[in-house]
């Protein structure tokens, strides 16, 4: 009898009729009614779907509106992560396409007669991995007073593939998101935020999305301000990037890469693609990086940022102090003297001898092969991308100083110290779902003043106020450390004057 009453109770909260006045763990949005979480500082929204399953006949097309349910469908636990295989770094694998979800956390004080500023966080992962509930947005929304939306997206071979027979090759991720964006628009005011005050924040390839958003036609409108962490928009192309993954590929690049896959699985086309199982599809090799020349980005977004030709709002951008150190150690561990030498003989040809004379090999020639990382790859690219946004618009610059902040994943290489990786800022704003060690006293309280800063951009398109250390526009970088939060000469830790030399 047990058994059958917890049954019945469980079924009953997707049936039971909407109630006539909303209690605070209940919301409607535009498809049904939502029950989530309440606590005494805040209210958690999970696994609201905000576009329908892109499965069967869905996969690989445009996201399509969700079905209206009956009842009260129940918010309190995340939705199915996207599909993506397990990794090393701990994060969960999933066979599941079933996953266009997203999370609300709403500060108790959010209401539609008092509506809050709305971040819409992109989560990071190579645009192969994570979820948004990876990120545990309490802190931010409480300490922000702000309504914080982590999103999931369609990743990998499923988010960013190519074939001659799909319209849209190599964006679907790309639509997920302004799919969300278009949600958020429509039922933000029910949460208690502000749709006509969008952030659209992410970091590494959450950021990498934020810049596709920027340069994406049917994004306009969407959001009001934007915060890029770990990966700048734009690079020249005068000198070469160690790691050489470009940001952008035409759709060709997707279509051709499509037709090896099919090949692989032995299938002439399309309709027999949509036919093999998730598992055998993420066992292929995916092309994850957004494709251009199709509907959603009909342009080469590097000449859309180049010509000033982007969405004209606020940004706010940002890398860490040692971005190179995480990659040197996955893609370069061990690395010997010679390897060192024969690897940048090779990157930069009559250049390398200038390069070797700044960048020695020392005794562990991986960290010096971070050191290039990330003076070359992210603080370069960095500056030069925020010096020509601020042609345009407001551009807030930062960089991230702490290097004894938790690092986002152990490294395979143990030789190389983590110092301020990429990704370690996330523990100061999010409380994620990894393992890492616990913030210090000091380190929270940086991550508080880090929180004001993000809020307050959210809010105003202008970090400063609340009594915040005082933070200019670009070229200005405001530096984040656990001692001092001030003026940091990028330019001069990042040896920018010997790269722009040579």
């Amino acid at each position: 009898m047990r058994i059958l009453t917890t049954i019945l109770i469980a079924a009953a909260l997707l049936v039971l009729p909407a109630p006539a006045a909303a209690a605070p763990g209940k919301v409607r949005t535009d498809a049904g009614w939502v029950a989530g979480t309440v606590r005494g500082d805040h209210r958690l929204f999970q696994g609201i779907p905000y576009a329908a399953a892109p499965v069967s006949e869905l996969r690989w097309r445009s996201p399509q509106p969700v079905e209206p349910w009956a009842g009260i469908r129940d918010a309190r636990r995340p939705g199915n992560r996207c599909a993506q295989t397990a990794d090393s770094w701990g994060l969960p694998a999933s066979d599941s396409e079933d996953c266009l979800y997203l999370n609300v956390t709403a500060p108790r004080g959010a209401s539609p007669r008092n509506l809050k500023p709305v971040l819409v966080w992109l989560h990071g992962g190579s645009l192969t991995k994570g979820a948004g509930s990876d990120y545990d947005a309490v802190r931010l929304a409480t300490r922000g007073d702000i309504v914080v939306v982590t999103v999931n997206y369609r990743l990998g071979i499923f988010g960013f593939f190519g074939h001659p027979g799909l319209p849209d090759s190599g964006a679907f991720g790309v639509q997920d998101q302004q799919a969300a964006l278009g949600w958020v628009r429509r039922n933000a005011t029910a949460f208690g935020g502000d749709p006509g005050n969008v952030t659209l924040a992410g970091e590494s390839a959450g950021s990498h999305s934020v810049c596709a958003q920027l340069a994406a036609p049917a994004s306009a409108g969407l959001f009001h301000r934007a915060i890029t962490q770990s990966s700048p928009c734009w690079s020249q192309d005068d000198l070469p990037a160690v790691l050489g993954v470009p940001l952008w590929v035409p759709t060709s690049a997707h279509e051709g890469h499509g037709q090896f896959i099919a090949e692989q699985v032995s299938c002439p086309d399309v309709a027999c693609l949509r036919g093999k199982s998730t598992l055998e599809l993420l066992a292929q090799p995916a092309l994850p990086l957004p494709g251009y020349g199709n509907a959603v980005l009909p342009e080469d977004p590097a000449e859309v940022f180049a010509e000033g030709r982007f969405h004209r709002v606020p940004i706010l951008s940002g890398i860490t102090r040692d971005e190179g150190t995480m990659f040197a150690s996955m893609v370069f561990p061990k690395l010997t003297a010679a390897q060192y030498v024969d690897g940048l003989t090779q990157i930069f040809g009559e250049r390398a001898p200038a390069v070797l004379a700044a960048y020695p090999p020392g005794d562990v020639p991986t960290q010096s092969a971070a050191a290039v990382l990330s003076d070359l790859d992210w603080a370069r690219s960095a500056r030069d991308t925020d010096r020509l946004l601020a042609r345009h618009v407001p551009v807030y610059s930062y960089e991230f100083l702490d290097r004894t902040a938790p690092q986002l994943f152990p490294f395979p290489d143990d030789q190389v110290e983590p110092m301020a990786s990429h990704g370690s800022e996330l523990p100061f704003l999010f409380d994620p779902s990894w393992d890492s060690a616990p913030l210090t006293d000091k380190q929270r309280r940086l991550g508080d003043l880090m929180i004001g800063y993000w809020a307050r951009f959210a809010a105003t398109g202008n970090p400063n106020g609340h009594g915040l250390p005082a933070w200019r526009q670009h070229p200005y970088v405001q530096g984040l450390d656990l001692d001092r939060v001030g003026y940091f000469d990028r330019s001069a830790a990042h040896r920018l004057t010997f790269w722009d030399g040579i």
